[in-house]
């Protein structure tokens, strides 16, 4: 067996042993830039870009390193006594609500829409890669292509849709509120949802159904063909974020929106295909190549596209972490 190949075993018997939490090669550094199939040669070349800012790789590579100055790196290291998040302390506070059972304040928290400091910026980060992504792939089609990227304008959900002539085309909005009552029903209310509910729950499962938003649409009407595409910016912390994330992303439409569109248009096919990004900067190669060639981008420009999508990657990354220690350092949430 070859040096990669022994390697390879070795990390997936490590898995099988439930030992991923303890690095491998000596440090979390090597074992996360040394990960197989994740676009690492990428962040490499990003992390040594000297036309890049030296204190935006430097916060970059703070990231690899596991040490980004969140409360809870600082409170490992005896530099502060609680690891609680302190843009949701701000947050509670400003409301007069009780600051008890604080998530902490880690990598992760600061980078999802559960953080009440960060959201807005996070949710803004999702935004600007995937629609940078879409577009790119939309302009790098083949040209003779049968496939229509329908909403290159914004993200949009199921009722904007339906009100665009194109998708009569699959079915009526009528025979898909009959199939979506019967499907959305079985799906439980959330907690976050439970005020729409109590207030209208004859309405609310259809309503709920034609709200649901959807990354992208790209459709090939000549072989009857739907695809929808979801995007996930995740924690790339553990090497199977890819799957971790596709199942949750499969999860999310296929028990709504597929079903019911299977059930309404039997004569189309309907497939989900998730793009997948790593905070980190991680993209897995096979995976990204495999989803534009599925979507029909031209084989002389996957490479740029990969390239160019890491990059974005990498800077919006920045705009995230100058956004948190702003806050951070003001103590104040911002206005905008």
């Amino acid at each position: 067996m070859h040096e990669e190949g022994f390697k390879k075993t070795c990390i997936e018997e490590k898995k099988k042993g439930g030992g991923i939490h303890q690095h491998f090669y000596g440090t979390w550094v090597a074992d996360f830039m040394l990960r197989q199939d994740a676009g690492m040669f990428m962040l490499g070349k990003y992390l040594s870009d000297n036309k890049i800012p030296w204190q935006q790789r430097r916060q970059l590579g703070m990231v690899v390193a596991r040490n980004t100055p969140t409360a809870s790196f600082l409170t490992t290291i005896g530099k502060m006594q609680s690891a609680g998040c302190r843009l949701c302390r701000i947050a509670r506070e400003a409301r007069g609500e009780s600051t008890d059972g604080l998530a902490d304040e880690t990598y992760g928290h600061i980078n999802s829409a559960g953080c009440e400091g960060m959201a807005t910026t996070v949710t803004a980060a999702h935004h600007s890669i995937w629609r940078h992504l879409y577009n790119s792939m939309h302009a790098a089609q083949k040209p003779k292509s049968k496939l229509k990227f329908v909403t290159l304008d914004k993200k949009s959900n199921m009722s904007t849709l339906w009100r665009r002539e194109g998708f009569l085309i699959i079915c009526s909005k009528e025979d898909l509120t009959e199939k979506a009552q019967d499907i959305d029903v079985t799906i439980p209310v959330q907690k976050s949802e439970e005020a729409r509910y109590n207030l209208d729950p004859g309405s609310f499962f259809v309503n709920r159904f034609w709200g649901r938003r959807l990354d992208g649409v790209v459709i090939n009407e000549a072989l009857k063909i739907g695809y929808i595409l979801e995007f996930k910016r995740s924690t790339d912390r553990d090497e199977g974020f890819l799957e971790v994330n596709n199942s949750q992303a499969n999860e999310q439409h296929n028990s709504s929106i597929i079903g019911a569109l299977k059930a309404a248009a039997p004569e189309w096919e309907f497939e989900q295909i998730n793009f997948v990004v790593g905070n980190r900067g991680s993209v897995v190669e096979s995976d990204f190549y495999t989803k534009l060639k599925n979507l029909d981008v031209q084989e002389g420009k996957k490479d740029k596209l990969f390239a160019d999508h890491v990059t974005q990657v990498c800077d919006v990354h920045n705009w995230v972490i100058v956004s948190f220690l702003q806050q951070v350092q003001a103590g104040t949430r911002p206005t905008t």
